[in-house]
């Protein structure tokens, strides 16, 4: 990406954070307008990422909205966090203060649960190829990431994981032991849920694709959907809903925690 088109980027993502929290908080845009003493066409060219908003713009915003920080963050990092894609940027801040943290995963495993040999493995076959300092600061930002199983015991957190993507055995064979074990480890933790969805299922609720829902300390819920070159963040309720429910669904239809840790570990003795 070019500079240009990478603050186009999270110049849009961030619009669509602003979007999300004033519309959780009963917002329109001309109600909201005399309340942060702003112009709705402001709100509006902020929210379709065609302005670079200002600082008491965020302030305010903050105060009305009671964004939980969330705007601030993210408004700091709207040329780019080292490390991390400009359309993840504003998700990640999200991520930081999650009470509830739901994901789904059918391509590989997510960022949170790698091991760094399974991360580094990505990095090396990254089309078009990274050079060392963006695979370092990509490593680097992942690892930072990583502290929030650690440093946010409150946090519940539940991965759905395909069984495929064990057996696909991505960086070989030492590798995806080291990554198993690294699982089994996590899911030790109390605030760590773990399911694997069987390789043989034949009702399946998340055909459509990988999810993210998370839930702020206000109990705002948000999702994310990710694709190739981008990304979709959602806060509209009725969307989040369908999700939500899809997402329940797997949980029925994935194995239970302890019959996935079972399962892995045959996987891993098999290695």
């Amino acid at each position: 990406m070019t500079a240009d088109h990478e603050r186009s980027d999270s110049l849009r993502t961030f619009g669509a954070v602003y979007q999300g929290f004033r519309e959780s908080r009963g917002f329109t845009q001309e109600a909201l307008a005399p309340e942060i003493r702003y112009s709705s066409d402001y709100i509006g060219s902020v929210e379709q990422g065609r302005m670079l908003p200002s600082k008491t713009f965020i302030d305010r915003s903050e105060d009305v909205l009671d964004a939980l920080g969330v705007l601030r963050k993210a408004a700091k990092r709207l040329s780019k966090r080292p490390g991390l894609a400009s359309w993840f940027q504003a998700w990640a801040s999200l991520e930081e203060k999650a009470v509830t943290l739901h994901t789904y995963e059918c391509r590989l495993i997510p960022g949170l649960l790698q091991t760094e040999a399974y991360a580094r493995t990505l990095f090396d076959h990254q089309l078009p190829p990274l050079d060392d300092d963006q695979m370092e600061a990509q490593w680097a930002a992942r690892a930072e990431r990583q502290r929030l199983l650690r440093e946010r015991p409150n946090t519940a957190y539940s991965f759905i994981l395909e069984e495929q993507l064990f057996l696909r055995r991505t960086g070989g064979v030492d590798v995806t032991r080291g990554q198993i074990d690294h699982i089994l480890g996590l899911a030790e933790q109390r605030n760590i849920e773990l399911q694997v969805m069987p390789l043989v299922q034949e009702e399946h609720a998340g055909l459509h694709g990988p999810m993210r829902l998370l839930e702020t300390p206000e109990h705002q819920w948000y999702a994310y959907n990710e694709t190739q070159r981008g990304a979709l963040f959602l806060s509209d309720p009725n969307e989040i809903s369908v999700l939500q429910m899809r997402y329940a669904r797997m949980r029925s239809q994935a194995l239970t925690p302890k019959d996935s840790l079972s399962l892995l570990r045959q996987m891993r003795g098999a290695l």
